[in-house]
């Protein structure tokens, strides 16, 4: 089992979800993040204020997965999120050792479903 963390720009979710779904994979969680990588952030003017934002809105997605998943799942994730500039995001494949379903106290590969 493993674990997908990706971060995304947030404009990019809906295309990433469309990508995820085509690839059979129907469950995630989604969280918004603030963060900066390459961009380094931008600097704008608010009421003669010049104020340097380096921490740019992100999305953060969380998927965990059987083994067979894995590549189907990062791949979609690069399907919808790239652009080809920088700041499309990265992903993170982590071990997973253990999950839990709450509901009927199942574990490990059929508690991921």
């Amino acid at each position: 089992m493993k674990l997908i963390v990706a971060m995304i720009q947030p404009h990019k979710l809906p295309d990433v979800k469309k990508a995820l779904f085509e690839a059979e994979v129907h469950k995630m969680t989604v969280t918004n993040a603030v963060g900066c990588g390459q961009q380094k952030g931008y600097t704008e003017t608010y009421r003669g204020v010049i104020t340097e934002v380096n921490l740019l809105k992100k999305v953060r997605l969380e998927i965990g997965v059987n083994e067979e998943f894995v590549e189907p799942t990062v791949k979609a994730i690069i399907k919808g999120a790239r652009t080809g500039g920088i700041g499309d995001g990265k992903i993170f494949v982590l071990d997973l050792p253990e999950c839990i379903r709450i509901r009927t106290g199942e574990r490990g590969n059929e508690a991921i479903g």
